[in-house]
């Protein structure tokens, strides 16, 4: 076995000049167009780009954040005597809001602009 990769090596290795040879190969290629089978997916592929495209979970959460700032609002005003821990609360509130609405509002898939 050793003589074997030992051959095998030198045979690799060698300085000798490398052996060229050239080839001819015949090539054909089909080019016909196979029958496309339709995408049994194509229907659930659909659904899910609407579904996208109407941006229900966004939608969903604004609402439910617009709830939870109305509630801490009203329960803010309905405080006797505020302290800065209740007011910095609400101020938290509000803020994130405003970040996170300009986040939904720029998270909208660009229009392309038509061509002319």
């Amino acid at each position: 076995m050793c003589v074997f990769i030992t051959i095998l090596i030198n045979m690799f290795m060698s300085e000798e000049d490398p052996v060229t040879k050239k080839v001819q190969i015949e090539l054909e290629i089909d080019a016909s167009l196979s029958e496309e089978k339709p995408n049994r997916y194509q229907k659930v592929i659909d659904a899910a780009k609407a579904f996208d495209a109407w941006r229900v979970f966004p939608r969903i959460f604004i609402g439910i954040y617009i709830y939870l700032l109305c509630r801490s609002v009203i329960w803010f005003m309905e405080l006797t005597d505020p302290n800065t821990q209740q007011a910095s609360l609400i101020s938290i509130i509000t803020g994130v809001g405003a970040a996170w609405f300009s986040s939904y509002v720029n998270s909208g898939k660009d229009k392309e602009t038509p061509k002319k």
